[in-house]
């Protein structure tokens, strides 16, 4: 359906050149540092994000700029025409995410960029981003379960639609992954003369840690400072700056100093971000049981011994459950709540039920404003508010605490 829309908007995918992120956790975090470094290095650079937490305009940016709205209109009265003529045609009508894949294409095409950080939507091989040719760098953040039944049964089947993405004679650069998902991912790439970079976390020294981020050495880069926080950014800076490394050897020219303002400026909402402090609130997408595992380890390592207040939503789509289980014992209370109008989201109550079979001082809330003023009420200015589970609620949720904090 989608080579259909393309086709009557003249492929513009075609005219471009694309490093394409698959993977179930980290993929945005590695969009965000590569985007940016590659802007600070002079490289007019499209980013296409799935899903946004602040604005539905967050999809489509260049060099860290949203589309703006008189250009979304613009664009998508052209995609309406050409859907026009689809119809005419007898042909099938696009998903809301081929419109959308669509139209980052013309627009990134229409402002001539020289490279686009392309994420997957779901999955890999059939996922509607996949019809492109011109794959610079194939790129793989950590896979684990996700989706299951929708991309795959098993991790292993799974991580083969994932490896779809990768085009013959492109680089490839992987997280550090399972072994069984690392001999999938390898033999697809040599089976299309690709060469294949793994990430070597294990290399990068931490020199300053908190929970705004750290300052750490990875191989030649030394003393560089990153102001998003959290276990799994370890592994996502180590993939991105193995990317840099890779474009650098196909000849792009990205100096240190391109680097160091990259990784110094990328800013990634509902990554682990901070929000304000007395109390410290903390908001993260944490939902499904990698990024929960992820969550867990970055709670026992910034807040040992805070008292902690949850504020928690969840798709029932997920395995939510394993997410209670992995991140219950640290709270004190948790508050559950549910992303506004979106069929996907478990009820606040559903999902109380679900987490009084692990804790016991749990309350839902019909609105996220009323979880919010709970939260602050509970919280010493000593204690921490943690707000996590799926990023559709996330937005609307920074946007009330920063309301609470004075528009802050």
């Amino acid at each position: 359906t989608i080579r259909g829309l393309l086709r009557e908007l003249g492929n513009p995918q075609d005219d471009l050149k694309f490093i394409h992120i698959a993977g179930t956790n980290g993929k945005g975090s590695v969009l965000a540092y590569t985007s940016m470094i590659l802007s600070k290095a002079g490289y007019k650079t499209g980013r296409y994000v799935s899903p946004t937490v602040i604005s539905y305009l967050e999809k489509i940016q260049i060099d860290g700029k949203w589309i703006s709205e008189s250009e979304f209109a613009e664009i998508m009265e052209e995609i309406k025409e050409a859907i026009d003529r689809l119809v005419c045609k007898g042909e099938p009508v696009p998903t809301v995410f081929e419109v959308e894949t669509a139209m980052a294409f013309l627009y990134f095409k229409k402002q001539k960029c020289d490279l686009v950080v392309l994420e997957t939507g779901l999955g890999g091989e059939t996922d509607a981003t996949n019809v492109i040719k011109n794959t610079v760098c194939a790129v793989f953040a950590t896979i684990s379960v996700d989706h299951l039944g929708v991309i795959g049964d098993t991790l292993e089947e799974i991580a083969q639609t994932k490896s779809g993405i990768i085009k013959p004679g492109c680089t490839v650069v992987s997280a550090r992954q399972q072994e069984n998902v690392r001999l999938i991912l390898r033999k697809k790439a040599e089976s299309l003369n690709c060469i294949y970079t793994e990430a070597e976390p294990e290399q990068m020294s931490i020199e300053k840690e908190d929970y705004k981020g750290l300052t750490f050495s990875y191989k030649k880069y030394a003393h560089m400072q990153n102001h998003i926080a959290g276990e799994c950014q370890r592994e996502n800076l180590s993939v991105a700056l193995e990317v840099i490394e890779s474009l650098r050897k196909l000849g792009y020219q990205i100096e240190e100093g391109a680097v160091r303002d990259g990784l110094d400026a990328t800013r990634w909402a509902g990554r682990f971000t901070c929000l304000s402090e007395d109390p410290v609130v903390i908001v993260d997408g944490a939902h499904n049981e990698d990024a929960a595992k992820k969550l867990k380890t970055s709670i026992e390592r910034y807040f040992k011994g805070k008292r902690i207040i949850y504020i928690m939503g969840m798709f029932r789509d997920k395995d939510y459950r394993k997410v209670i289980q992995k991140t219950e014992k640290y709270a004190d209370t948790i508050l559950t709540i549910a992303a506004p109008d979106n069929p996907r989201a478990l009820t606040p109550q559903e999902l109380a039920d679900a987490v009084r079979e692990f804790h016991s001082d749990v309350r839902p809330f019909d609105d996220i404003e009323s979880a919010v003023a709970e939260a602050y009420r509970l919280a010493g200015k000593e204690d921490v508010i943690i707000a996590f589970g799926s990023l559709a609620f996330l937005g609307d949720l920074t946007e009330i605490i920063r309301k609470h904090n004075g528009g802050n």
